[in-house]
């Protein structure tokens, strides 16, 4: 049967196989702007056009586009010119990670001007993760934010992206848009049991279905014992896992890997194999699994580094400052109350995932070297996944090379080692090269969640709203492995409460294993949920003293040059280097003073308004490293290498700023190579807010020493006193009245043997603080539970803003992903542990409808520690979201909401129980 299709003005004439969509077909003919989002018609991220129309091409079938036109975002651009939507994409920055953005681009390219006019109905079958909308929505409107500044004037200023024309045109290349010869795929088989003893595997059938290669179980992985979770130090997690174990703990955890010729072969291959399991006895609330006769989940010794695994405590700490008693008896007031928050996913919109392959370098001397194996990972922290690997396997680091291409989201998710342990040891098992791809529903059980925390908190105080007494009692449930699960614990109860004045204080937090899907890293770290806890108990304290919200947390908050104390300890290398958490609370009282939203509350619903604040340290304790290399190139033009991952949050710019400051040029003279484990020593990663405070200083010492370096040399070369003016300009070095090339500069060191390249490097110490607020204004209807925002606004001490566009986008996208995780984002569980939510349609994330503008307030601050003055702000825009909503909810209720996220059912409910519904 003859077949032809034409794509972007090319002819194909291969007939697609039975079934296959039209995503696939594209793919394997190398257009891999169309992305893999969900493959269930819900994110839009495989938009294409066919004739002209988007389409999902995830649910359309390839052999339906036989004879039609199909435009993907590879083909929107004419004769070398943009289309005018990829050319306002760039001018508004509409993008982040930019997985997202070929999907948007195909929906917005074919919009008319009616469609135009109702963007929320126009693009709700396009969803993004990272921006917020805001971006998205100025960009389909033509509205320009990015500058041009002169050399040497970067710093500060709206750049965009240096990957933008890639992210438009589709031809930035994410994880899997590779092609690799002779390539194997990987499908996993996953437990149906949330607590089991595997008896017996009978691989033979799989074994053969044609085109299947290998069949892994737990007798073919090592015993060694790890943790999924990357940290610059792995002692800060319990090692509680094995690559394939005996013994299953959560219903979706890997019990077997098979690697065949396709992924339909892989998929046949799990189907066939037959296990006999030993059920065990589960549990899936945290409390009860520290009771005593609880089933034990990892019965392990110390050397593990579990708490009490008898109880099933991962880790807990606990403290005492002062004296809570006492401070609580001397309150006119005392207030507690029990808050919960649940599992929320990540949402990133490319998956977890690698492909790994071998290869032997060529050395300096045009020799090829010895085989190592390459991982090509999505991944934020590519040296310590390479650390992990080399671990495991007892292989040395020079066999082993880690690189990450653009990744496409990553919010924490991927602080993980998730595929790249059983793709390699199938890879060196079969000598060839494999790929593991996870599909959405396994990002959901197969992947890590938020932390659910139940967090109870105590406030005493005086009438005059002075604090006496702060008391936490914290239960994180980690899952049913310990991966992050003690340092979220850790970190959940230390800017929380440091942020208050009290002289007496005390903290009991368990970080608890339970026969759920496991936990992970994610943004913000723990802090939110205990925020959301802390911030409505302030407010609801405050109600009750008959005290201003606002006021009573300016009474007691932390000043200038104050130590964050507490009853675990002062970390010594925590420093309020800069202080804008005043000016964040004037951004609250200006928002009050001048707001009108409350007129655009329909008729009957109750209006409220809500506030609240938060801090965060710029960067994780304990140290985390970052080396960075500049470079002066033959051609006049300079080289950045540094470690850190690029996934939107806009490390990439920043870097290129502070290097065109210090050299005095332009950022698009300067190339820079990243997250690849052969561009420099070494990189924590990209997690911690670390991106712009630790790699960024790194880079910052290097473009100094090397501009230092430049100028030293030119005024030997040119017999110039170095205390004469010299100054370095974008392309050449002006030198008392004559101006000589960079291109000259090179050649001349090179003659001279003399190297221009530096080296910078930054431990992660000292740290600074970042602090931030956030207030609403909202309405409710009390026939039905609706809430509308009304007014958004957010105060941000991100110290010097580098980039005043990228640095309101991660707050605006921090914003939104706080108010999916406020109103309706949650991962369910049935009453064995199995996710019931494992699909986007039944998740729900943001869509474009569903998010409000957000005004966004910089504070005017410089930071002692920070590169150039600036702070970190990735993480914390998340944090004040949650009791912000929940504190504006209870001013237009009368309602204290303890339990996220707030459902409209939850909201009628608690209405009409009080009579309030009508």
């Amino acid at each position: 049967m003859s077949f032809g299709i034409r794509v972007n003005g090319q002819d194909f004439d291969t007939a697609p196989r039975p079934g296959q969509c039209l995503r696939t077909y594209l793919r394997e003919r190398g257009w891999f702007g169309v992305k893999k989002g969900c493959d269930a018609g819900d994110c839009g991220a495989c938009t294409v056009q066919v004739d002209g129309a988007p389409v999902h091409s995830c649910l359309y079938p390839a052999v339906r586009a036989e004879g039609r036109s199909v435009t993907t975002v590879e083909g929107l651009a004419r004769d070398g010119e943009l289309h005018p939507v990829q050319q306002q994409f760039l001018d508004a920055q509409g993008f982040q990670c930019g997985f997202c953005t070929a999907g948007f681009l195909m929906t917005a390219s074919a919009l008319d001007d009616e469609q135009r006019a109702d963007l929320p109905r126009a693009l709700k079958g396009n969803l993004c993760r990272c921006t917020g909308y805001r971006a998205i929505e100025d960009a389909v409107c033509g509205v320009r934010h990015t500058e041009e500044p002169a050399a040497g004037q970067a710093v500060g200023r709206s750049l965009g992206a240096p990957a933008g024309p890639l992210v438009v045109t589709g031809t930035a290349r994410y994880t899997f848009d590779v092609e690799v010869e002779g390539l194997l795929h990987m499908k996993l088989l996953r437990s149906p049991h949330p607590h089991a003893r595997i008896v017996s595997i009978d691989t033979t059938a799989a074994l053969r279905v044609p085109g299947v290669h290998a069949v892994l179980t737990h007798h073919d992985a090592p015993s060694k014992l790890y943790s999924s979770a990357r940290h610059e130090h792995p002692t800060e997690d319990p090692d509680d896992t094995r690559v394939l174990d005996d013994v299953v703990r959560f219903v979706g955890q890997r019990v077997a890997a098979v690697v065949a010729d396709s992924e339909g072969a892989a998929e046949e291959g799990c189907r066939r194999i037959v296990v006999e399991y030993e059920q065990l006895p589960y549990v899936l609330d945290p409390e009860e699994a520290m009771l005593p006769g609880a089933p034990v989940i990892h019965p392990k010794g110390p050397e593990t580094r579990i708490a009490r695994a008898e109880n099933n405590v991962c880790g807990e700490a606990h403290g005492e400052m002062g004296d809570v008693e006492r401070g609580f008896a001397e309150a006119d007031l005392v207030h507690e109350e029990t808050f919960r928050t649940q599992r929320v996913q990540h949402g990133s919109l490319e998956t977890h995932g690698c492909v790994v392959w071998f290869e032997r370098p060529v050395g300096e001397d045009g020799k090829a070297g010895e085989e190592r194996i390459v991982v090509r990972s999505s991944t934020q922290v590519p040296f310590l996944t390479r650390r992990a690997l080399c671990d495991l396997y007892d292989l040395p680091m020079e066999r082993v090379r880690v690189v990450t291409g653009r990744v496409g989201g990553g919010f924490g998710g991927k602080q993980e080692m998730l595929t790249e342990d059983i793709a390699v040891l199938a890879a060196m098992k079969l000598h060839r090269p494999v790929k593991l791809e996870f599909t959405r529903p396994e990002q959901f059980y197969g992947a890590t969640t938020r932390h659910p925390f139940r967090i109870t908190v105590k406030l005493g105080a005086k009438s005059d709203g002075t604090l006496t007494a702060v008391q936490f009692r914290v239960v994180a449930n980690t899952g049913a492995y310990g991966n992050h699960g003690p340092a979220v614990m850790f970190h959940s109860v230390g800017e929380s409460m440091g942020i208050y004045r009290a002289p007496h204080k005390k903290v009991d937090a368990y970080s608890v294993y339970t026969n759920g899907v496991p936990a992970g890293a994610f943004r913000g770290y723990g802090l939110g949920q205990v925020t959301f806890a802390v911030e409505s108990a302030m407010d609801e304290l405050a109600r009750r003293l008959g005290i201003d919200p606002l006021v009573l947390r300016e009474r007691n908050i932390i000043g200038p040059g104050e130590h964050m104390d507490g009853p675990l300890g002062e970390e010594e290398d925590l420093h309020i280097a800069s202080y804008g958490l005043d000016q964040c609370l004037q951004v609250v009282r200006n928002a009050l003073a001048d707001d009108t939203s409350a007129e655009l509350a329909p008729e009957g619903w109750l209006v409220g308004q809500g506030f609240a604040m938060s801090a965060i340290a710029c960067g994780p304790p304990g140290g985390h490293i970052a080396d960075a290399t500049v470079s002066l190139l033959a051609d006049g033009t300079y080289d950045i290498a540094v470690g850190t991952a690029e996934f939107g949050n806009g490390t990439t710019t920043v870097h290129k700023q502070i290097t065109a400051g210090a050299l005095g040029t332009t950022v698009d003279r300067i190339a820079i190579r990243q997250s690849d484990t052969d561009v420099v020593k070494h990189d924590t990663g990209a997690f911690g807010s670390a991106g712009t405070v630790v790699a960024g200083k790194a880079v910052m010492k290097a473009a100094d020493a090397l501009a230092e370096r430049i100028l030293s040399f030119t005024a030997e070369y040119a017999r110039t006193p170095r205390s004469s003016q010299l100054r370095l300009s974008a392309d050449a070095v002006e030198c008392d009245g004559r101006t000589v090339p960079l291109k000259e500069v090179f050649e001349a060191a090179q003659s001279s043997g003399v190297e221009l390249s530096a080296d910078g490097h930054f431990g992660g110490s000292p740290r600074s603080i970042a602090f931030n607020s956030q207030w609403f204004r909202i309405a409710v209807d009390p026939g039905t539970g609706e809430i509308r925002i009304l007014r958004s606004v957010h105060g941000a001490d991100a110290g010097r803003v580098m980039n005043p566009l990228q640095c309101r986008g991660q707050v605006e996208g921090g914003v939104a992903q706080a108010l999916g995780a406020t109103l309706f984002e949650q991962i369910l569980l049935d009453d064995r542990g199995e996710v019931t939510t494992a699909a986007f349609r039944r998740y729900r994330l943001p869509a474009y409808a569903d998010v409000p503008r957000t005004e966004v307030h910089f504070s005017e601050t410089s930071d002692a520690i920070g590169p150039l003055g600036a702070k970190s702000m990735s993480e914390s825009p998340f944090n004040p979201v949650p009791p912000a909503f929940a504190n504006a909810l209870r001013d237009a209720t009368g309602i204290r909401f303890t339990e996220a996220p707030f459902l409209r059912d939850t909201v009628w409910a608690a209405l009409h129980e009080r009579g309030l519904d009508r």
